[in-house]
C-alpha cells in the first residue's frame, strides 16, 4: 500500500492545495518498505488528487484540506487523514500502528476569507507563495 504525506522539511505541510512535495511511502504488512519525496511540479488544488492517484497512493495524511479536495480524493479512492501535524515519518508509523490522531471533521475555510494586511493564516503571513493553513481557519 502507498501512503502519501504533504511534506516540507520533514514535517507535514499544513495546506494541501499548496503542497509542493509529498513524501510517498511504500508499505507492506504494517511496515515501511521505502519512501521517496516527489515534487508536484507546481500542480495545485484540483490537480493534486490526480497526481496522487497516478502515484498509486491509497492513503493521504495531511494538515488542512478543503472540502473540494477531500471530495476529489474520495472519488479517486484515496482515504484522507486530515488535521495531522508533526513529523511525516512519525505520522506514517502511527497510521500503520493504528494510532494516528487526526481530525475526522477537518476542513480548511482558507478560501472563505479575503487575505488582508496583518492577517495570519498559520505559520506564515498570508500573501506569501507558501503558507500554512493552520490555526484559526482549519478545524
Amino acid at each position: 500500500m502507498k501512503v502519501a504525506v504533504t511534506y516540507h522539511n520533514g514535517t507535514i505541510f499544513q495546506h494541501f492545495g499548496h503542497s509542493e512535495q509529498f513524501k510517498v511511502y511504500n508499505t507492506d504488512n504494517g511496515k515501511i518498505v521505502d519512501s521517496q519525496v516527489v515534487d508536484t511540479n507546481g500542480q495545485g488544488h484540483g490537480a493534486l488528487s490526480e497526481f496522487l492517484s497516478k502515484q498509486g497512493v491509497q492513503v493521504l495524511i495531511c494538515g488542512g484540506i478543503g472540502a473540494g479536495a477531500q471530495n476529489a480524493l474520495a472519488q479517486a479512492g484515496i482515504q484522507v487523514f486530515g488535521g495531522v501535524s508533526g513529523m511525516a515519518d512519525d505520522a506514517v508509523h502511527a497510521y500503520l500502528a493504528g494510532n494516528l490522531k487526526f481530525n475526522t471533521d477537518v476542513h480548511c475555510s482558507h478560501h472563505d476569507h479575503e487575505h488582508s494586511e496583518g492577517h495570519s493564516c498559520g505559520e506564515h503571513k498570508c500573501g506569501e507563495d507558501k503558507h500554512g493553513c493552520a490555526g484559526n481557519h482549519c478545524h
